[in-house]
């Protein structure tokens, strides 16, 4: 299984700007309005820039239609275009799927089928203002740049070789 459209948005005032401060989600969807797919079965991704204030589509996968049958192999092409992204929205997952995920740091995130994506990238905004939940906080910090002067602060501490 491969990816059958894949359309990445280029514009200067969004994923490159808006990524500094935001961390990239991806929707299971039909209709690139709704998170109205299982996982495995998803044909499309809506994948998206969200910050604080801000949300951006940065991509679109389509993959087809797909049966839940059980075959792993529809589930590699799915991964790989979830690179990036901290977590998937989805109406449903399987276990080897979230198996799968969190060794690439990607947090399955089951929402109510027919789940408007505004509803969910608000919720998500809120959370990430009032206070992230802990796989959220963890994400944010993953993604954030590494301190540079780590040993400098260790060695001031009195750390030696």
């Amino acid at each position: 299984m491969t990816v059958e459209r894949r359309l990445r948005i280029l514009n200067c005032c969004s994923e490159a700007k808006s990524m500094g401060t935001s961390v990239k989600i991806a929707f299971a969807t039909s209709d690139m309005k709704h998170v109205d797919q299982h996982f495995g079965a998803a044909e499309a991704f809506a994948i998206y820039a969200v910050g604080q204030e801000t949300a951006d589509l940065v991509e679109a996968v389509q993959f087809g239609q797909l049966d839940m049958d059980g075959n792993e192999d529809k589930l590699a092409a799915k991964i790989d275009a979830l690179s990036g992204c901290i977590a998937v929205y989805c109406q449903a997952i399987g276990a080897s799927a979230v198996n799968q995920l969190r060794p690439k740091g990607i947090q399955p995130v089951k929402v109510a089928a027919g789940t408007p994506l505004s509803h969910a990238i608000c919720s998500l905004q809120t959370e990430m203002r009032e206070g992230p939940s802990a796989w959220l906080a963890r994400a944010i910090e993953s993604q954030g740049p590494q301190n540079a002067n780590r040993f400098d602060a260790m060695e001031a501490e009195g750390w030696s070789e």
